[in-house]
Parts: structure tokens; C-alpha cells; sequence
């Protein structure tokens, strides 16, 4: 084969094409081809799985193993099928508004529900869930989030509408918030969705906004108030009674220190008694004569006492201011025979 001349096309005599033998043409194309299997088989045979993920492995389409985090080895495509889930990751729902750029966007079908007293409410939440089992969650529901969202809201209906208005936006917030978590959990495990609820928060329960909602606003106020007063009232309860009973404690011991008192000092009399009395036996005269000279001490502390002779007929004088003036320091006293008087 000769080269054309680049003006007219007219071959140039003595140059020729190189020779290709038709094998050479087979082995590019299986090199050819074996790059691109090779290729194919490298891309499709290790996968990557992120931190906050989970593989399902599908072999035939058939779930068959699943793996965590890091660089993975599996058969390539179509043998095996690689699908990852956000399954450590805790995902959140928001019922009765949507959390968009500018901020939170109202959701009217779903916020607005009825009590139990055929008043109307409106109820905001946020769930919190993540992926517990991602076998479930693959193949038993086609659409995790709208399920989740649809069991939510059948849940706070169904709760909301089993109370009144006035205890829903009030003191039930709490009560209502951890029926309507036992009941979605209930749900989620009856059609093994393979979803974990771990929180529902209500963000509000409160009437629809205008006149409606001003009065319930009020009569929040008055309960408020109320319970405000309640709780002044337990605290002044709290530290009057402890004083009162403290008061009364202290009189009941005292008492019974005087019982005690009087009881010890009546004893110690009966005992004096008797042991005076054991004398009195033995000597009655001179018991006698000591008790009535204890008994005039005892009633005439500074009482004077002067003792004389009065057997004999003639009325004696007994100068008593010179005597008293003699004996202002101490009492004076004179031994008297026996069987005289005293004046």
C-alpha cells in the first residue's frame, strides 16, 4: 500500500503503511476489556461507610448481612447491593409546623385537633427517632418519615381528644406528652418498623389565637394566681405548724418536769413524815415540843420570844420596848421551868 501525496492525491511511490496482523486487533480489545472489568469490579466491589451510617447488604436482593463505619470489601454488582441509612443518626419530625430557612411555618391540618369537650386545639411537637433495625426499616414500610409522621399525628389526636381543653393547655401538658410517647412506641412495634422513638416534646397546646385563645390566656393567669396563693399559703402552713407543735412539745416536757417535780417532793415528804413519826414513838413529848418550835419558826421568822414563870399569884411586868430595843440584834430567848407559858 502506497502513502497519497498530500496535493492531488497521488501516491508516493516507495512508502507503505506498516503491516497489522488481524491477532492484534484480538488482544487489544481483551486487554481493552479486561481494563474495563477490572474498573468495574473496583468500583463496585469496596464500599465507604460514614460515621453516622449503616449498610444493609443485599445479596441476589436478598438482605443478608449489614456493617458499620469504614471501608468495606463485598461482591460486585449484580451479586451484591450496598444500601446505607443514617441509622446512628437521631432524626427529627416536626407535627403542626415545618422548620424552614426564614423560620416556622404553621401546618394548620396538622396542628388543629378536638378535645374531648368538643373544644378545638392547637398542638405543635417535635419527635426525635433514629433507625434501631435497619432490616425493618427497609422493607416493612415504603415511606419511614410520612409513617412516622402519620402515626404521630393519629397518636396526639387520639390522646387530645380523650381530655378537655381546659386541662390540655394547663396542668395535663406533661401527662398528655407521655401518653402520646407510649402509645407512637406501641405503634412503631406492632408494624415493626424498625424506628426507635426516643422523645416527643410539645412545643405548644393552646387554643386557637383570638378571642378564644385571650380568654384561655385569662383564665392560665387565674390558675397561675391560684396555685401561687396555694403554694404561699403551704409555706406559711409549713412554718407556723412546726412552731406550734415545737411549742406544744415544750410544754408537755415541761409539764412533765413539774409532775415529776411535784411527784419527787411529795415522796421526800412522806419520807420525812415517817421518819419523824418513828420518833415521835419512841419519844412523844420532846418530838412534840421540837415540832411546834419548828412550825413557830417556820410562820414567825422574826417573832421575839420571851418565856416566863407565871405559877406564882401576882401579875408580873415584863418591860417589853426596853427588852425589844435590847435585843434588836438577836432574838433573846431564856429557858423556862417546865410547865410555864409563853406570851
Amino acid at each position: 500500500m502506497n502513502f497519497m501525496n498530500g496535493d492531488g492525491g497521488n501516491p508516493v511511490p516507495g512508502r507503505k503503511l506498516p503491516g497489522l496482523k488481524p491477532g492484534n486487533f484480538k488482544k487489544v480489545g481483551l486487554w481493552g476489556a479486561a481494563a474495563v472489568v477490572l474498573i468495574y469490579l473496583g468500583s463496585t466491589s469496596f464500599y465507604t461507610v460514614q460515621e453516622q451510617e449503616r449498610a444493609a447488604i443485599l445479596t441476589f436482593g436478598k438482605y443478608t448481612n449489614e456493617s458499620s463505619a469504614g471501608l468495606h470489601f463485598k461482591w460486585p454488582y449484580p451479586i451484591q447491593e450496598v444500601i446505607t441509612v443514617p441509622a446512628e443518626l437521631t432524626q427529627r419530625i416536626h407535627i403542626g409546623y415545618r422548620q424552614e430557612a426564614d423560620g416556622a411555618v404553621p401546618v394548620e391540618d396538622e396542628a388543629m385537633m378536638i378535645t374531648g369537650d368538643e373544644n378545638i386545639v392547637s398542638a405543635d411537637a417535635v419527635v426525635q427517632w433514629k433507625i434501631s433495625n435497619i432490616r425493618d426499616y427497609l422493607y416493612n414500610i415504603d415511606d419511614a418519615e410520612q409513617f412516622l409522621r402519620n402515626s404521630a399525628s393519629s397518636s396526639i389526636r387520639a390522646v387530645i381528644g380523650s381530655e378537655k381543653l381546659d386541662y390540655a393547655i394547663t396542668d395535663g401538658k406533661t401527662v398528655i406528652q407521655d401518653k402520646v410517647r407510649e402509645l407512637l412506641v406501641d405503634l412503631q412495634n406492632k408494624y415493626n418498623t424498625g424506628i426507635q422513638i426516643i422523645d416527643i416534646k410539645f412545643q405548644d397546646i393552646e387554643p386557637p389565637s383570638g378571642q378564644v385563645e385571650e380568654a384561655f390566656r385569662e383564665v392560665t393567669n387565674a390558675r397561675e394566681e391560684k396555685n401561687t396563693k396555694i403554694n404561699n399559703a403551704k409555706k406559711y402552713e409549713n412554718d407556723i405548724i412546726p412552731k406550734a407543735r415545737g411549742e406544744a412539745q415544750a410544754l408537755l416536757e415541761r409539764a412533765e418536769g413539774e409532775k415529776k417535780s411535784r411527784i419527787l417532793n411529795a415522796q421526800g415528804d412522806v419520807a420525812q413524815f415517817n421518819a419523824i413519826y418513828t420518833e415521835y414513838i419512841n419519844n412523844k413529848s420532846v418530838t412534840e415540843s421540837r415540832l411546834i418550835l419548828e412550825t413557830l419558826e417556820t410562820i414567825l421568822p422574826n417573832a421575839k420570844i420571851f418565856i416566863t414563870n407565871s405559877n406564882s399569884d401576882t401579875v408580873n411586868y415584863l418591860p417589853l420596848n426596853e427588852l425589844m430595843r435590847s435585843t434588836t440584834a438577836s432574838p433573846a430567848a431564856s429557858a423556862a421551868p417546865q410547865g410555864g407559858d409563853a406570851q
